[in-house]
């Protein structure tokens, strides 16, 4: 991966045009114990200058709230300074009420009276479409990211940008804090054959990166033509802030990702929704919680073997009571972070696979290859497949890993 031409330029001369404060202002300005501000808020605390005399449609979710847990969407429509005309919802929907894989549909939001359109598994053209039919000029983002590839609302910010520049809209994001740190770039970098909604471009598998940091790495790097864009930054945040010290509630981005915890290891034990072991749907620690019928404490004590940093597992037992083994019950690990500044996720979800091959004869792969798309190509599953080590597996992504590295530190924001 490199920098391209038109990045250089919007990377720098550009962005900085759109944006109030210069790269890393937001967290320099800061001092310590200043309440950080999400987008919203300094979007809010300007008037919404931003958008005066604009038609404005927002992409959003129910993460999409003040401090005091108000919806934006209800505190913009009840505001005479903004012209509020759509809302556009993504997978679960804008107000949250559907499952993994659904979406609400069309409909009129029966507080707001607004019209509220599907973005679920549309892009492109059909997208665009949806935009010039809902008559807006401008499309405002405001979603709570969780810091990985495969949590669909990235690429439904990606989406957003490219049918927007199709429609020829104007494109905002509110920023909000990556509720895992934006220390640094973890795991494997997708392989372009194998994008999917769970991975569009070639990204780390834990990115390290806000929305708005993202959203100027893909206009720079991924669009085909960059659409207008305006990125409304937080300041008070740190790169190396975790969720809890912004101050801010969370408010869960989709049914299973209860509290940040859970976003602290997603990233990596996502990856047994590739395999036939449950990743904890179902039960109260979803992604915390992983096991399958025929497993017992072996596992949990080869993985406490490897001394991996920061995370001791226990022996767990439990009956997910919806997706894999509903009603049954099951044997398997819970993770327990103990220093979360030490914890690798990505390694350690690689760590969980390899043991839990070794260790249980049952162990097996989706027989759609689900995991080549999560972790974005062959090469984990293959060379687990080949009794490689987490070390070995691990090793074999660090160069296409420190391309991504490269690119990436020339769309960071915060410091």
């Amino acid at each position: 991966m490199r920098m391209s031409r038109r990045s250089l330029l919007t990377a720098g001369t550009a962005a900085a045009a759109l944006t109030p404060l210069p790269a890393g202002a937001a967290a320099r300005s800061a001092k310590p114990g200043t309440r950080l501000r999400t987008g919203f808020e300094r979007l809010a605390g300007d008037g919404y200058a931003r958008l005066d005399g604009r038609r404005v449609g927002i992409v959003t979710n129910p993460t999409g709230v003040t401090r005091d847990v108000r919806h934006i969407v209800d505190v913009m429509h009840a505001d005479a300074r903004v012209d509020l005309t759509a809302v556009f919802g993504p997978e679960h929907g804008f107000r949250g009420t559907a499952q993994a894989g659904g979406s609400e549909g069309r409909y009129d939001d029966p507080a707001t009276g607004l019209p509220v359109y599907d973005t679920y598994l549309k892009s492109g053209q059909p997208l665009a479409d949806v935009f010039t039919a809902s008559g807006v000029d401008t499309v405002v983002f405001d979603i709570q990211d969780v810091g990985a590839r495969f949590y669909t609302y990235i690429w439904t910010l990606y989406d957003c940008m490219e049918a927007a520049q199709v429609a020829g809209k104007r494109f905002v994001v509110l920023d909000r804090p990556n509720p895992v740190t934006g220390r640094s770039a973890q795991g494997p970098v997708l392989h372009p054959e194998f994008a999917t909604f769970v991975g569009r471009r070639p990204i780390a598998q834990a990115h390290g990166m806000t929305v708005a940091e993202l959203a100027r790495l893909f206009n720079g790097e991924f669009l085909t033509a960059p659409v207008e864009l305006d990125t409304v930054l937080m300041s008070g945040w740190s790169r190396g802030e975790f969720y809890d010290v912004s101050g801010l509630p969370w408010v869960p981005p989709s049914p299973n990702m209860p509290t940040a915890d859970t976003a602290l290891v997603y990233s990596g034990t996502c990856l047994f929704e590739g395999t036939n072991l449950s990743e904890g749907r179902g039960t109260t620690r979803p992604f915390e919680l992983l096991g399958a019928e025929g497993l017992d404490g072996r596992w949990a004590a080869a993985a406490g073997e490897l001394g991996l940093p920061g995370v001791h597992f226990r022996e767990a037992y439990f009956a997910p009571t919806f997706s894999k083994f509903q009603g049954r019950t099951v044997g398997g690990v819970q993770i327990h972070v103990h220093d979360r500044a030490a914890y690798e996720p990505v390694r350690t979800g690689i760590a969980l696979l390899v043991t839990a091959k070794k260790v249980w004869s049952g162990f097996a792969w989706r027989s759609d290859d689900w995991i080549d798309k999560l972790t974005g190509s062959a090469l984990v599953r293959t060379m687990i497949d080949a009794g490689a080590g987490t070390d070995e597996v691990v090793a074999a992504w660090q160069d296409e890993l420190e391309a991504f590295r490269r690119v990436r530190k020339h769309y960071l924001i915060y410091t």
